[in-house]
This record gives structure tokens, sequence and C-alpha cells, in this order.
């Protein structure tokens, strides 16, 4: 499936963390962990601004709590506006 997103906004693709284990050995639940806030664009939106600032394939820091997360076909996708972009990681 292919997504296009519409005007200022963009899809990542989450990164995902492996499971974590502590120095005592305790493997800390997905629930009590930060979620990542680095991820790589696969699509960008149709407004030609946000096209000259950023590409499919950049890497991206993204709001904490900014998006719309989506599964699909067992990946986390989630989709940004603009304004939840914090900066390109070069």
């Amino acid at each position: 499936m292919k997504l296009k997103p519409l005007d200022d906004r963009v899809v990542i693709e989450v990164k995902e963390e492996l499971a974590e284990k502590n120095v005592g050995g305790i493997i800390i639940p997905d629930t009590a962990k930060e979620k990542p806030q680095i991820g790589k664009i696969i699509a960008v939106g149709t407004e030609e601004e946000l096209k000259e600032l950023v590409k499919v394939g950049d890497e991206i820091l993204y709001s904490k709590y900014g998006g719309t997360e989506i599964d699909i076909e067992d990946k986390k996708y989630l989709i940004v506006s603009r304004s939840d972009i914090l900066a390109i990681i070069k």
C-alpha cells in the first residue's frame, strides 16, 4: 500500500527500538519506554515549500506527541505536519 500525504504532511517510518535490559537483567516493557523521535521520511506532501525543505529518505527528529500513528503490513508509520518536524539529521 502506498501513502500519499496531502498539503504540509509527511509520512515517516518510525525507527523500532529493540527490547532493552537494564544492568539488573530486568526487561523494560514497551509501555514504560519513551517512544523514539527519529524516523525516515518515506513520502512528502504536496506543499511546494515543504518539498524544498525535506525529501524522501531524510532522517528527521519529530515532536514527541505529534502526528498520527498507523500500522501497515507490520510496520509503524507516523503522519506528521510540517510544524511537528523539528530537525533534519545529517
